[in-house]
């Protein structure tokens, strides 16, 4: 699987080389290493983000999983659950704490110190929501410790409840920060998701609180109302309508194309649509199916299944289109129509189907105007289906999430939640079921061994307690 190298790679780089001139360069006094600025910093750290993180390995074996992707490969692979530490290393090591995480403490630390105030807020919001992605791929991660080399050289492991209490603090200390003067340095075109608008990182901001709010409605020690009533707070913040949405965008030329192109191209070994996500959208005559999905060579919509033969030619089955899978198709870290599956959801909950009905509706209205869906064809589609109960409500929603968040993380971590989309698993790796986190990596195992690395993949991470 090829892991996406585009203008990304900037923010790994600049940690990476300005580390490597502390020690190299004799004339440089090692006790005073160069300054990286956050204009430098800030570009590298977003794109990451979208083309390592969110669009990178991590969201491609999910995907798998949740069978929206398929790999036309023989079984048994990282699609039919078999995963090791091996295969994570880089996600943890590169992609994430050095590529993301690295960099963030270094920006965050320094617009801090320097009073620039609004890189202050972006970098504690970026750092909030990849510290989500990683907490919720192995539960346990280093944080409180993580960042104290060479002071600490074998961190431990803090736990995902205080992870999400960090999140969380985080998210408010952003907030804080906004509401700030703005300081000598602003954000600008370096800022690729909101160009220094921070009316709009403020709307992100809320509407992630209210996403890790909901995520905890199972956790040990929570009550789903009390959740659900923190995340529709949130929400009255958050996003209003697709304007609001966060997304990276990319340029479709040289290295600058979107992940996902590149991970449905013929060298990534052949990934297509999965079979579950295909029919779906065919058996509810779903006019986005055309929008997201391409026909395969015989000009029909297929869907692979998990575990089947290979075919001769991946173009037996159905890709995906241009609005996910173009080289400049815009890749997105948030959206209204979450923010509105959210609140249909937390809604739910505290005052049931029959209040929640109109709130999904609009929610399923909102996704399909972002992909240009025509009005009327929106509303015949939601008037098929079925209203909302207290029987069927969880199972509708979180279904017809499930074609909104395409290829998002939130998919992976809604299943675990709510046990919907129901999937068949792949039997025959000798996982029981699909996998409920991810291994350790091998090299943490070898070089900072910690009790929580005895935890296998059917083990469930803190707030995963139910389905």
């Amino acid at each position: 699987m090829r892991i996406i190298k585009m203008f990304v790679l900037i923010g790994g780089l600049v940690f990476i080389n300005t580390g490597c001139k502390k020690f190299l360069d004799i004339n440089d006094d090692p006790n005073n290493p160069l300054s990286v600025k956050e204009v430098q910093l800030l570009p590298g750290i977003e794109a990451a983000t979208s083309s390592l993180v969110v669009g990178g390995t991590s969201t491609n074996i999910t995907a798998y999983w949740m069978q929206q992707l398929s790999l036309n490969q023989q079984a048994p692979n990282l699609e039919s659950y078999l995963i090791n530490g091996t295969d994570v290393n880089n996600t943890w090591n590169y992609e994430l704490y050095t590529s993301v995480f690295a960099n963030l403490n270094i920006m965050t630390s320094q617009a801090v110190n320097a009073k620039h105030n609004r890189y202050a807020a972006i970098g504690k919001t970026l750092f909030a929501y990849n510290l989500a992605i990683a907490s919720d791929l192995w539960n346990n991660i280093p944080y409180s410790e993580g960042f104290r080399i060479p002071e600490v050289m074998k961190p431990k492991y803090d736990s995902q409840e205080n992870v999400y209490r960090t999140i969380q603090q985080m998210l408010d200390s952003a907030l804080y920060y906004i509401n700030q003067p703005a300081g000598v340095a602003v954000p600008g075109g370096d800022d690729f998701i909101y160009k220094g608008d921070m009316t709009q990182w403020k709307k992100l901001i809320y509407t992630l609180k209210a996403r890790y709010y909901l995520r905890l409605s199972k956790a040990p020690g929570r009550t789903a109302a009390l959740q659900a009533d923190s995340a529709l707070t949130a929400l009255q913040n958050g996003f209003g309508n697709n304007d609001d949405n966060a997304f990276v965008p990319y340029p479709g030329t040289g290295n600058g194309s979107n992940p996902w192109f590149y991970n449905f191209s013929a060298a990534s070994g052949g990934v297509v649509l999965g079979q579950s996500f295909v029919d779906s959208l065919k058996s509810r005559n779903d006019p986005r199916l055309p929008i997201i999905a391409k026909k395969n060579a015989d000009g029909v919509y297929v869907g692979r299944k998990v575990g089947d033969k290979p075919a001769g030619n991946a173009s037996a089955y159905s890709g995906v289109n241009s609005f996910y899978g173009g080289a400049a198709a815009k890749l997105y870290l948030a959206t209204y129509s979450e923010a509105l599956f959210i609140k249909a959801e937390a809604t739910l909950i505290k005052q049931g189907a029959a209040a929640a009905q109109p709130v999904y509706q609009t929610a399923i209205a909102a996704h399909m105007s972002l992909l240009g869906v025509a009005a009327d064809a929106q509303q015949a589609y939601i008037a098929s289906r079925p209203a909302l109960t207290d029987a069927n409500a969880v199972q509708q929603i979180i279904s017809e999430k499930y074609i909104a968040d395409f290829l998002s993380p939130e998919v992976y971590n809604d299943w675990r939640r709510t046990g919907f989309p129901q999937l068949i698993p792949y039997v025959g790796t000798g996982v029981n079921g699909i996998p409920r986190r991810w291994p350790y990596p091998a090299t943490e195992l070898l070089t900072n061994p910690q009790p929580d690395q005895k935890a296998t993949v059917n083990d469930r991470v803190w707030w995963d307690t139910s389905n």
